[in-house]
């Protein structure tokens, strides 16, 4: 036997073998033997490691050194530093989320979490090597079966592992033995189903690439105990390595008598042959495989007889999949108690998935059942890329359901993923993020599932084409009230009549699309739009539908790149009336659904508004007013939802009044947002823009102590809008936080942008982690503090700051604190002094997807501060509005009218804290509302412009554009404005990014004109 210093693995599976494993092993071969080192070194193929996503991979043992994502020169610097000078490449090291090089591939999180028995072989031998698989206890169980155990001693303890099939319905494996070993009828069949057609999965394939040995010494087991001599693996033709590795080790195990004859001289006979199958998805239900495998159109039949009675050939036939097999020989060889360790009471053992679609760590899985569907997606799958937010995991494949981000704390189990109405399959796990469209996505499984019926039966057949037709029909905008009610029948039809189980599953993709996310079914059938902006033809394009106002992002950038900036401050306040605001404060939906990104970086289309914007603010244009309609409306409330309703009332001909309780106009956006971001000749501007279509605001007029709604009636007003916005702060009740020197950040940032005296020492706390937080922490800074802490309870991925604030405020000196909480303020002569802190760590998930987070024993700590700012958010104060009996803030959703004629209400007071853009979707709303109340007709549509791009689209890399800000140490010394307007060629570069998604051709081959709805 040859002994090695070091063995290299390189991992063979099929994504490391597309993302170039070859070449690398053919490069570390050639370098090993150029530096004399064969006799030291192997180099090893070996099956799937697991994640796909780090490949191509490779191993170092005995060190467990994993190198990812390896080219042929990075091979070159494994051998040269590492096997020759024995030095670690770190620049081929995983990074974990603090930029630390995880070396030992155990410790690497993706690993760690796993349990490996169905797996236990795959990335760590030589498929191909059945020496290898012998040293690693192969055969050794086929060898204890049939010299120390009985064939019901065998079944016996399969039953008693608990293991139930992996290739989807679960029925319990020894059971399913023993109806075989008692069925009458001889020969008796072993089949492997080796047809793994869901789309997503490639759990069975890595198995038969990287061990196929565990799958033959397992059917040979299988072969024995139900009295079989003869077994078949039934595997489709798209998986021509996978068959290649198969044969291979079915010779080999012939050549050394693990196969065919006498058996290690025991007198059993048992072989093994292939079944090609054309890849039809249907033949993965077991009497249609049978059919296929006979040479028959692979159809399935009523049940019964089961195939254990009357299976391949008219005889008793045990089939099971890969994954089943691949669970065997390490229970007879350790036994079923401690198989039946893992798992939960009715689930046993492990679970592979193949883990993919939105998430950062894609590969092959292997977990206890039980293991929580959280656990699953962050901990080992890393979570959701580019900071997007989970929205649902598919289990089953096709045939299977999704499961929300409410349900991450479900322990994946046969039982628990039946409750919500989805089945394990063979352990496909597809995850999608906030980009999906459900609607689209349950379309994609429902396609597959009508193209790969294979039409036996008229309620498969037929029921998911109608069913198709009809989501189709709702993609395409053209979805009619009661088709959710339709697709739910014909769906619940077909689950009760269809033939086989692939049949009777088929709906289970649409009807728990609709179970859990219908909102999305009604708005692209009431409102033709599609949340995710993925059903292209309810949209004119991604950005213009991510916007919650719907403002033409393409056809204003077009106007820039035309350098027509006055129509492009014009097309952007058709829908908003604060372009040089939102220029700056908006969260830029827009952008995240940008698919210019999808090439290099998403526009920067919130720097483009504002250049736009700020050329109106120097060249300012009065806007348009229609003829005076005579009829009066009171807006209560001067933010930004009412004051747009205002605007928009206003451009209508109303006469409308603006109440507002503070001494400055503005809401928020005046005392909420610090000057260093959104100054207050720029806000001004805006406002002024706003009164010069005859907008009247009177200030300090507070609703319930200077006015009343029936006041407002009593004076003639023929509509009212309640914009009065969330102004309630939110405090953490935890003792001293009534010390002197404890403030909320509204009031801290109110008192700030009041030009009010307010009392800050050297040392700040901020708590929380949203722009509220940042923005305190920085006013803090600029006000003379020397040190701010910001304490956060969650990790930094979860804080909803704005991401670019956060990186400002870190160069401004500003100190995180992640997973650590407050527990209280400590006082002294009834002033702060310091607070007291306990670091927490992650837990299980909230409704919303988000981690929960718990103390950590013994963790807390105090530093000594001046102030504490909390800043957790707002709340809506309805105490202060004082409206007749029976009236509620509750509105109507389509028309946004309260309990009483004429009055309606919207912005924050309706749906709670919300983004300014939302807030001015709110206010455009309700003007329409209002005026259709009134009798007008602004819901209709108001303009067309043509969409051409007579120009050339640039589809090549082009850097995103920079915006340039005031250094950190000049802006904390003062509230001058941080991020500076882009240069015009710097504008004009980064208008010409603009893929312009929105040019479609119409059906006789002209140009679509832009329709702006209202």
């Amino acid at each position: 036997m040859e002994f090695y210093r070091k063995h290299v693995l390189v991992c063979g599976g099929g994504g490391c073998i597309s993302s170039g494993c070859i070449k690398v092993k053919d490069r570390l071969l050639n370098k090993i033997e150029e530096m004399n080192l064969s006799s030291e070194i192997k180099v090893i193929i070996t099956g799937c490691m697991g994640p796909c996503h780090l490949g191509p991979m490779v191993v170092i043992y005995p060190d467990g050194v994993l190198y990812t994502k390896v080219t042929p020169e990075g091979a070159d610097k494994i051998i040269q530093k590492h096997l020759f000078l024995g030095e670690i490449v770190e620049e081929l090291l995983i990074k974990d989320s603090n930029g630390t090089p995880i070396i030992c591939k155990d410790e690497n999180p993706f690993f760690a979490k796993q349990v490996k028995i169905a797996l236990r072989n795959v990335g760590l031998i030589d498929p191909t090597n059945i020496e290898e698989y012998i040293a690693a206890d192969g055969y050794r169980a086929l060898a204890k079966v049939l010299f120390t155990m009985k064939p019901e001693d065998v079944i016996e303890e399969i039953k008693k592992s608990g293991l139930r099939g992996r290739g989807g319905a679960g029925f319990l494996t020894g059971l399913k033995w023993s109806f075989t070993a008692k069925a009458k009828g001889s020969p008796k069949y072993v089949l492997c189903n080796a047809d793994e057609g869901d789309p997503g999965a490639f759990m069975d394939r890595s198995i038969l690439e990287g061990d196929p040995h565990s799958v033959i010494e397992a059917m040979a087991i299988a072969g024995y105990a139900v009295g079989s001599n003869q077994g078949y693996v039934y595997v489709r033709a798209e998986y021509p390595l996978a068959v290649e590795r198969l044969k291979h080790a079915i010779e080999q195990a012939r050549e050394r008598g693990l196969l065919g004859k006498d058996i290690l001289s025991s007198g059993f006979d048992f072989d093994i042959d292939i079944k090609v199958g054309a890849g039809a998805f249907v033949c993965g239900e077991e009497t249609a495989l049978i059919a296929s495998a006979e040479g028959k159109r692979g159809e399935p039949r009523p049940k019964p007889p089961f195939p254990a009675n009357e299976g391949f050939l008219g005889k008793p036939t045990l089939i099971n999949n890969v994954e089943t097999y691949a669970n065997i020989c390490p229970i007879i060889l350790r036994g079923a108690d401690w198989f039946s360790g893992y798992g939960t009471e009715n689930s046993k053992g492990t679970k592979v998935f193949a883990l993919a679609g939105k998430i950062k760590n894609t590969g092959l899985v292997e977990v206890p059942m039980g293991t929580a569907l959280g656990e699953i997606i962050y901990d080992i799958g890393g979570g959701i890329p580019g900071g997007k937010k989970f929205k649902a995991a598919q289990t089953g494949g096709p045939s299977g359901g999704c499961i929300p981000q409410k349900y991450l704390n479900t322990p994946v189990d046969y039982e628990s993923l039946k409750e919500l109405g989805t089945i394990m399959g063979s352990g496909g796990l597809i995850v999608v993020d906030e980009d999906t469209c459900m609607v689209d996505f349950a379309k994609y499984f429902l396609q597959f599932v009508q193209d790969e019926s294979c039409g036996k039966c008229a309620p498969c057949r037929l029921g998911t084409k109608r069913m198709l037709e009809i989501m189709d029909r709702i993609t395409r905008g053209e979805g009619k009230e009661g088709d959710i009610e339709r697709l739910i029948e014909l769906g619940e039809i077909i689950k009760e009549t269809a033939l086989c189980g692939l049949g009777q599953t088929a709906p289970n993709p649409v009807l728990s699309t609709i179970k859990y996310f219908r909102d999305e079914y009604e708005a692209h059938i009431k409102y033709k739009k599609c949340p995710a902006s993925v059903c292209a033809s309810l949209f004119n394009s991604p950005c213009q539908n991510a916007c919650p106002a719907g403002v033409e992002v393409p056809l204003y950038i077009n106007a820039i790149r035309m350098k027509d900036y006055e129509k492009a401050v014009s097309i952007i306040r058709e829908n908003n009336p604060f372009p040089a605001v939102c220029g700056r404060v908006c969260n830029h939906p827009c952008e995240s659904k940008c698919r210019r990104a999808q090439i290099d970086e998403p526009l920067a289309i919130r720097a483009l508004k504002r250049f736009a914007a700020d050329y109106d603010v120097k060249n300012p244009h009065l806007p348009v007013v229609k003829k005076a309609k005579g009829k009066k409306i009171a807006v209560i409330g001067s933010g930004p939802a009412g004051l747009t309703a205002a605007y928009y009332l206003a451009l209508e001909g109303y006469s409308v009044t603006v109440f507002e309780a503070l001494p400055i106009a503005g809401g928020m956006l005046a005392i909420g947002i610090p000057e260093y971001r959104l100054p207050k000749d720029v806000l001004k501007s805006e406002i002024e823009h706003i009164k010069s279509a005859g907008v009247e605001i009177h200030l300090n007029m507070a609703l319930g102590k200077d006015f009343t709604i029936e006041n407002l009636k009593y004076q003639g007003f023929d509509a009212i809008f309640i914009a009065i916005g969330a102004q309630k702060d939110i405090r953490l009740d935890i003792p001293g936080n009534e010390l002197y020197g404890v403030y909320s950040a509204l009031e801290f940032l109110k008192k700030v942008n009041l030009n009010e005296y307010i009392d800050i020492g050297k040392k700040v706390a901020i708590i929380g982690g949203g722009n509220a937080a940042v923005d305190a922490a920085r006013v803090a800074l600029r006000k003379g503090a020397k040190e701010v802490n910001v304490f956060y309870r969650r990790g930094p991925d979860e804080m909803p700051a704005l991401p670019e604030e956060v990186k400002d405020a870190i160069e401004e000196g500003v100190k995180l604190h992640f997973y650590t909480a407050p527990i209280r303020i400590i006082g002294e002569g009834g002033r702060v002094n310091g607070i007291e802190v306990i670091r927490m760590k992650p837990a299980d998930f909230d409704e919303n997807g988000r981690r929960r987070t718990v103390p950590i024993d013994g963790s807390s700590f105090s530093i000594k501060v001046d102030n504490v700012i909390f800043a957790l958010g707002q709340q809506v104060d309805l105490g202060a509005i004082k409206v007749p009996k029976g009236m509620s803030i509750t509105i109507d959703k389509e028309t946004m009218e309260t309990s009483i004629p004429g009055v309606f209400a919207g912005g924050d007071c309706v749906s709670g804290p919300s983004t300014v853009i939302e807030a001015i979707a709110s206010g455009r709303k309700a003007a329409i509302s209002i005026d259709k109340y009134l009798g007008g007709n602004m819901y209709e549509k108001k303009s067309y412009y043509p969409r051409t791009a007579d120009y050339e689209i640039y589809e090549e890399h082009r850097n995103r554009c920079a915006t340039f800000k005031l250094k950190a140490q000049e802006r904390i010394n003062s509230f001058k404005e941080v991020e500076l307007t882009l240069e015009e060629s710097a504008a004009y570069e980064e208008a010409c990014r603009c893929l312009r998604c929105d040019v479609k051709q119409n059906e006789e081959g002209g140009v679509e004109y832009a329709k702006s709805y209202n």
